[in-house]
C-alpha cells in the first residue's frame, strides 16, 4: 500500500540579505515537493542604525575562524537580526489576519557575515531557538551548515525551489533562472531537469555600496547613475582574470571578496558604471559553463529592477530577459519563498542541496529545527 500524501501545509520563510536592507517575508502552501498556492508577502526594513550595526559585524566577521564564535559587534548584531525578524513575523501575521496555529513552520536564513566553504566557515547570524521561543512557531535555520560540513558550497541553496516553481508555472527546459541579490546566482534546468547552480559574481552589492557611500542613496534606481557613466574597461578585464570566474562550477562566492572601493579613483558615474559592467560581465560569463543553452532566461532581485544592466544583459546573452513578476512570481520575495519551501522539505527530511548545486557528494538535506517549547535539534536525514 502506498504511503499517505503528506497534506500541504502553509510556510513562512525568512530572508535577509547580502545588500543589508531589511527582512523579506512570503508564505506559501507546500508538502515540501509540490507548491500548491502563493501566500502575502510582507517587508520590514533595517532602520538606519541597525544596517550600522550590521555593517560592523561584516567587517568584524572577516577574521572569524570559528563560525560559532560571537565577538562583541556579531553578538549585537546578532541579537538585532533575530528582533528583527521576530517582528516582522508578527506584523506580517496580523497583516495577513493569520495566527501562529495557521503556520507549520518558519525558514530563517539569517543575515550572512562570512562565508569560505573551502574552510569549512559559513557563518548567518540569527539565534533560530530564539525566534522560535519569541513567535511560538517551530523555526527551521542554518539551512548551510550541514552541507558545507559535507564538503559542499553551501550555496546556492535556491535551486531546488526554482525547478518547482518552474513545473508549477508550467515552465520547460532548459531554462536559467538569475538571481541577481547581492551576489548574484543562476540555476540553469537542463532539458532532462538536472540542475546546475551557482553565484555568477557580484550583484547589486558592490553598487548599493558605492552610492549608499558617497551619496547617501539606497540604490541605483533603474540603473540610471550607471547609465551616465563610462565603464573602465581595463579595470574589468582584470577584475575578470580573478580565478573564481573560471573555476568550474558549483562555486560560492562571499560578498567581501571584492570591494567598491576598487573604483575609488572614477567620478560616481563611471565608478557605478564599471560595477555595473562588472556585474554585467560576469553574469554572461556564467553561460560557459552551461552544457545547453537556455531557451529563457527569468530575472528576480533587486537587479531586476535595474533596467540598464537587464537591457544590456539581454544584449550580451542575445535573448530577452522575462521578469519573475511577468512568470507570476514575485521577484522581491522569490528568496523568502525559497525558504519557506526548503523549511518544509528539512521538516521531511528530503534533500535541499545537490551534487550539481552545491558540489556535496551526494543529495542531501539539512538545517536545525528549533522547537517554540523544546531544545532544538538536528532534522532527520532522508
Amino acid at each position: 500500500m502506498n504511503a499517505a500524501k503528506p497534506p500541504i501545509r502553509r510556510a513562512i520563510g525568512l530572508m535577509s540579505g547580502t545588500s543589508l536592507d531589511g527582512v523579506d517575508v512570503a508564505l506559501i502552501e507546500t508538502d515540501g515537493e509540490v507548491i500548491a498556492g502563493f501566500g502575502p508577502t510582507g517587508y520590514r526594513a533595517y532602520t538606519a542604525d541597525e544596517r550600522a550595526v550590521l555593517a560592523r559585524a561584516l567587517d568584524e566577521a572577516g577574521g572569524l575562524t570559528d563560525r560559532a564564535a560571537r565577538p562583541p559587534a556579531l553578538a549585537e548584531a546578532e541579537a538585532v537580526v533575530t528582533r528583527a525578524h521576530a517582528d516582522a513575523v508578527a506584523a506580517f501575521l496580523v497583516e495577513s489576519g493569520l495566527t501562529r496555529a495557521d503556520i507549520e513552520v518558519i525558514g530563517f536564513h539569517g543575515q550572512t557575515v562570512l562565508h569560505r566553504p573551502a574552510l569549512g566557515l559559513t557563518v548567518q547570524l540569527g539565534d533560530g531557538a530564539a525566534l522560535a521561543r519569541a513567535i511560538g512557531i517551530k523555526v527551521v535555520h542554518d539551512l548551510r551548515a550541514a552541507d558545507v560540513a559535507a564538503g559542499g558550497q553551501g550555496a546556492p541553496l535556491v535551486p531546488v525551489f526554482h525547478r518547482a516553481i518552474a513545473r508549477m508555472a508550467g515552465i520547460a527546459p532548459p531554462l536559467a533562472i538569475l538571481n541577481i541579490g547581492g551576489v548574484a546566482n543562476v540555476t540553469f534546468i537542463f532539458s532532462d531537469e538536472s540542475m546546475l547552480a551557482f553565484d555568477t559574481g557580484p550583484g547589486n552589492a558592490l553598487i548599493d555600496d558605492l552610492l549608499r557611500e558617497r551619496l547617501g542613496l539606497p540604490y541605483d534606481d533603474a540603473g540610471a547613475i550607471g547609465a551616465r557613466g563610462s565603464p573602465e574597461e581595463p579595470l574589468i578585464d582584470w577584475l575578470m582574470r580573478h580565478p573564481y570566474f573560471a573555476a568550474t562550477p558549483p562555486k560560492s562566492l562571499d560578498r567581501n571578496w571584492f570591494s567598491h572601493r576598487m573604483v575609488g579613483h572614477l567620478d560616481t558615474p563611471d565608478a557605478a558604471a564599471t560595477l555595473t559592467a562588472f556585474t554585467l560581465r560576469s553574469i554572461t560569463a556564467a553561460l560557459d559553463h552551461a552544457r545547453e543553452k537556455p531557451a529563457r532566461w527569468i530575472v528576480a532581485g533587486g537587479g531586476a529592477r535595474n533596467t540598464a544592466l537587464c537591457e544590456a544583459l539581454g544584449q550580451h546573452l542575445q535573448t530577452r530577459l522575462t521578469r519573475a513578476e511577468a512568470a507570476g512570481w514575485s521577484g522581491d520575495h522569490l528568496e523568502a519563498q525559497a525558504f519557506a519551501y526548503l523549511a518544509m522539505r528539512a521538516l521531511r527530511g528530503l534533500p535541499i542541496t545537490y551534487p550539481g548545486t552545491t558540489g556535496v557528494a551526494a543529495p542531501m538535506t539539512g538545517g536545525v529545527l528549533a522547537e517554540p517549547d523544546a531544545e532544538e535539534g538536528n532534522l532527520p536525514e532522508n
